[in-house]
């Protein structure tokens, strides 16, 4: 179990490592310049601005004062758009909203995919299967950008107290967590039909069967465990999703959260606030697979005996 994790936690080190550097690096290749607005600036005032934030400087000299920086004093460096703003205090602001946005839409989509795919795999080829697996479907396919104004305009316009944009009342949460938990949700019953169908056709499903056993207890005693295990697979990686993949969403529903700094500093040229908002979604990506590790690692012993060979 130690091994298992000291060597996630250092393939996880090593991916936000090359994640960080690539996104260093990339940033710096686009075109325009942090400093350009609508008029063109002075060569002189543009030079100052360069050396005020280190960016006359070589790259790699740039790459290492960087990492100096974050190691060192846990300095983000500051917003090149937002005068005398530090990107971590940008941060500390938005990412509690992102966080509050994944872990609404994720429990919608827990909450309605887990018992729909169980629902489709024991009534496995009949009307209720079909009925399910096409609406999951229909939700993969259809993009949040559509949903979204969908919500906006059938919802958000005709129920009192719902609230199409803003963040500063509990009923703001509702629409743009539903858009996320909905699109999230169709996955997770896809995953879940798939495992427990597998499970549902096992021979000790089969015996439990012959003896009796009510279908409650079948799916939630002798089945569950074993086929919840892609879904579960699925959930680290889609609660990053749900919180790194929420641009737009949160540009929709004007929600003050981190995909709307992200989406504003890319059009603003703002390095240091992309390269602290990809390490943040790095590190959160990192945990969330770490942590579904371990509860794969719960469910399944045989994982615990791999991990410690």
């Amino acid at each position: 179990m130690i091994k298992l994790l000291l060597n996630r936690l250092g393939q996880g080190v090593l991916v936000i490592a090359v994640l960080q550097t690539l996104t260093f690096f990339l940033v710096r290749l686009l075109p325009g310049n942090p400093f350009l607005g609508e008029r063109k600036l002075p060569e002189h005032i543009m030079a100052q601005l360069n050396s005020l934030y280190g960016l006359d400087q070589s790259a790699w000299v740039q790459y290492a004062n960087y990492w100096k920086g974050i190691l060192l004093h846990g300095d983000f460096g500051p917003s090149l758009v937002h005068e005398g703003v530090q990107v971590s205090d940008l941060i500390a602001q938005a990412f509690p909203v992102s966080l509050e946005l994944g872990v609404l839409g994720m429990l919608i989509a827990i909450g309605l995919g887990i018992p729909a795919g169980m629902l489709a795999a024991w009534w496995r080829n009949k009307w209720p299967d079909a009925l399910i697996m096409a609406f999951s479907m229909a939700g993969i396919c259809i993009p949040a950008f559509v949903i979204a104004p969908l919500f906006g305009l059938s919802l958000g316009m005709h129920i009192p107290g719902l609230s199409v944009a803003g963040w500063d009342d509990p009923l703001c949460a509702v629409l743009p967590s539903l858009t996320l938990g909905l699109v999230t949700a169709a996955s997770i019953a896809r995953l879940t039909r798939g495992g427990m169908a597998e499970v549902l056709s096992a021979d000790f499903i089969r015996t439990a069967r012959a003896k009796g056993a009510s279908a409650p207890r079948i799916l939630f005693i002798h089945a569950l465990r074993s086929g919840l295990l892609p879904a579960v697979s699925y959930l680290g990686p889609a609660f990053a999703a749900l919180i790194t993949g929420s641009f737009v969403v949160e540009t929709c529903f004007q929600v003050p959260g981190m995909g709307l700094h992200f989406v504003n500093a890319t059009t603003d040229r703002d390095y240091f606030l992309i390269q602290g908002l990809v390490l943040c979604y790095g590190v959160l990506i990192v945990i969330a697979n770490l942590s579904v590790d371990l509860v794969l690692v719960a469910l399944n012993p045989r994982l615990r005996s791999q991990g410690a060979a």
